[in-house]
């Protein structure tokens, strides 16, 4: 009988291999003094200096069998090595403290990975991956320890360890290496972002499968479910080589309908987009046939540097996003920041509940040089594509007529120094709140479109943090209490003759689909890699019957009469 754990699934597909153990190095250091402090400065900038020489190598590499996109992530990671807010006190402590340089550099290092990890947005969190990946590297040099190096594969296996930093995961050899499972991380750590680039089926956050395989033990990974199957019996063995035969014929099955448009049995054509946070992530979006952009989030070219983003940067960023999507939709969120994400250079203000305080809309209309600044480059930025803007966090029809004032106030001055700007741009607002939800009527009159950001409509609806497990039971995306709000949004944006689409998960969920496809709802924004499956699934629906099935949803008392009725479809 075979040992089975579960994790989650970061990459689909199904890998049957001996396991290889990547053993975690000694990176013990004390916190003993030092007393020459220079010489232990001298130690520390060497130590960088390596880690950059191997970075380097490792990016080149990277970019060879990942293409430049993916690249990237290690050019961050150079830029992390030259970051004076992580050197400088690193440097001080050493100087001032007489710390060794082991310790000055974890207690820094640290302290980045708990504000990342403390995080709202859980592409934020994994953030923290980053800082752990470089300080390892530094760490080890200083205490002249040699990483492992995953290069060294030559037989076909699956990698066990309690993590694969950004560089581990580079260096995977596809012929020989079929699959991984951590014991930490989560779907948008780099891991598990590259696992998916490389198409190598990985499970992550088993939690400790480290201790309960052995090095050669025969080991079935299952990146679709996020089981793992540990010295597995020949029937299971037999089932799933099966599985995996499967998943190869549907993968070359969903390639089929990358260049289709989605519509359903009945005809009814709905688009479908992906969300994206930074233009490297236009790869995939394009590998999958995304019809369009449904959510940009700006936010992340604010994070990880010590001063704000110029009006010149952002327009380039802007322009590549809407250059490469050759005309199709590209909705881009205004800066969507606040007291749970700690920028250097904004001095935000400590809040109690961050979530329901001073960010997104709010803090852009109180400090309007940052926001006029993203509106320019945005305007500016319009000329190469057909762009959509959204507020976010709207609550109030004010804070919109605000917002879209300072927008036109922009757009005047730019045409008056004779810079082109589309005619063609829409403008929407994210219904995050319920009482936007509530007015959506009274909103649809002066909007050019919504987007459900479901996320949070669900946890602030609901009243339930959905960071807390304690009441995670309560952020339900199928209550009635939610397909109404949902409802209610379409029937007020089709009745002005505007549209809707939903950016949050469950946009992308199999469940959610039929139903959303029911009340109407117009664009269904996703991770890139759920789009082919989204396609198949809307082309077999009948739109007509999920409509019916939409009406009988909304009249359930619960969610999970809501659930078992989409289950008998």
């Amino acid at each position: 009988m075979s040992n089975m754990l579960n994790g989650i699934g970061a990459s689909d597909g199904v890998a049957i291999a001996k396991a290889y153990l990547l053993v975690e190095p000694d990176l013990t250091y004390t916190n003993d003094t030092v007393a020459d402090p220079e010489t232990e400065v001298t130690k520390f900038k060497a130590a960088i200096n390596q880690s950059k020489v191997e970075l380097t190598q490792i990016r080149n590499n990277a970019e060879v069998a990942l293409g430049p996109d993916k690249a990237a992530i290690f050019d961050a990671h150079l830029l992390v090595l030259e970051d004076p807010e992580l050197i400088q006190p690193i440097e001080d402590d050493i100087r001032t403290n007489q710390s060794n340089a082991a310790a000055a550099l974890m207690t820094v290092a640290n302290n980045f990975v708990m504000i990342f990890e403390s995080m709202d947005n859980e592409y934020m969190r994994e953030r923290a991956a980053d800082i752990r990946d470089v300080s390892k590297r530094v760490l080890a040099h200083i205490l002249g320890v040699t990483l492992p190096n995953p290069t060294t594969i030559n037989e076909s296996v699956v990698i066990i360890a309690d993590d694969l930093t950004p560089s581990d995961t580079a260096q995977l050899n596809k012929e020989f290496v079929k699959g991984f499972a951590t014991n930490i991380g989560g779907r948008t750590s780099h891991s598990a972002i590259m696992s998916r680039s490389l198409e190598i089926p990985a499970v992550v956050g088993t939690k400790n499968i480290t201790a309960a395989v052995k090095h050669g033990d025969m080991v079935i990974v299952d990146g679709s479910t996020g089981e793992v199957f540990i010295n597995p019996d020949e029937t299971t063995i037999i089932a799933y080589k099966q599985k995996q035969a499967n998943f190869i014929q549907e993968k070359e099955e969903l390639k089929q309908l990358v260049n289709d448009k989605t519509t359903s049995k009945d005809g009814l054509h709905v688009e479908l987009a992906a969300n994206i946070g930074t233009p490297n992530d236009l790869e995939g979006v394009i590998n999958n046939g995304a019809e369009g952009i449904g959510l940009y989030r700006t936010e992340f070219l604010y994070m990880g540097r010590d001063s704000m983003p110029t009006e010149e940067e952002q327009y380039e960023a802007y322009k590549r996003v809407l250059s490469e999507m050759k005309g199709k939709r590209v909705v881009v969120r205004t800066l969507d920041i606040g007291g749970d994400k700690e920028l250097p250079y904004l001095n935000l203000p400590h809040e109690m509940n961050p979530f329901l305080g001073y960010r997104a809309i709010r803090l852009c209309l109180d400090q309007q040089d940052i926001f006029r600044t993203q509106l320019r480059a945005l305007l500016r930025a319009s000329a190469h594509g057909s762009l959509s803007i959204m507020f976010p966090m709207i609550a109030t029809i004010n804070e919109f007529r605000e917002a879209k004032a300072i927008l036109e106030e922009e757009k005047a001055k730019l045409i008056d120094d004779k810079v082109k700007v589309s005619d063609t741009i829409e403008l929407g607002i994210m219904v995050e709140i319920p009482s936007t939800a509530a007015m959506a009527d009274i909103f649809a009159k002066e909007v050019d479109f919504f987007s459900i950001g479901t996320n949070d409509l669900i946890q602030y609806t609901m009243a339930a943090d959905r960071m807390s497990e304690r009441v995670s039971y309560l952020y339900q995306p199928y209550n009635p209490a939610i397909l109404r709000l949902v409802k209610q949004v379409i029937d007020a944006s089709h009745k002005e003759g505007k549209w809707t689409g939903m950016c949050g998960e469950m946009a992308g969920d199999t469940t959610a689909i039929p139903l959303l496809l029911g009340l109407g709802l117009d664009e269904f924004s996703m991770s890139a890699t759920s789009i082919l499956k989204a396609r198949r699934q809307i082309k077999n629906l009948n739109q007509t019957e999920m409509k019916k099935l939409a009406e009988q949803a909304i009249n359930c008392a619960t969610q999970e009469e809501v659930v078992e009725l989409v289950n008998r479809i």
